[in-house]
């Protein structure tokens, strides 16, 4: 499946659109996560580089989850409750945005392989 930018696939947003995502291209594979966090929420992510995400809405319709070590903060939309994406709390030059592709079509998601990672226990893909 060819996907170009500004396609309507690669435009993503919470359930009441008040946070708006858009990717600059597919990912090469979604990751779903066993550890805590990952398992409630029901997330499953795509890692890009900061510059090759767009959101809209945030800070100004989000709010922010952060826990553990402290290094991500989860961020869902204020009036909706989705989870969008999680950030680096201490950004760096490439640092990654990990975005919930639940939030974009599900032709998109569909056409994606998934990996499993193991952040429960090993930290580390069990393919």
């Amino acid at each position: 499946m060819s996907i170009k930018t500004g396609s309507k696939l690669l435009e993503g947003s919470c359930h009441c659109a008040g946070v708006r995502l858009v990717i600059s291209e597919p990912p090469a594979y979604a990751i779903k996560c066993n550890c805590s966090i990952c398992v409630r929420l029901g997330t499953l992510w795509a890692h890009f580089e900061s510059a090759m995400v767009k959101i809209d809405g945030h800070p100004q319709n989000t709010s922010a989850y952060v826990w553990g070590k402290e290094t991500l903060s989860t961020i869902r939309c204020r009036t909706c409750g989705c989870v969008t994406h999680w950030e680096a709390l201490t950004p760096e030059a490439g640092a990654e945005v990990g975005v919930n592709l639940n939030n974009f079509d599900r032709q998109l998601i569909q056409s994606i392989p998934v990996r499993i990672f193991d952040g429960a226990d090993t930290w580390a893909y069990m393919d």
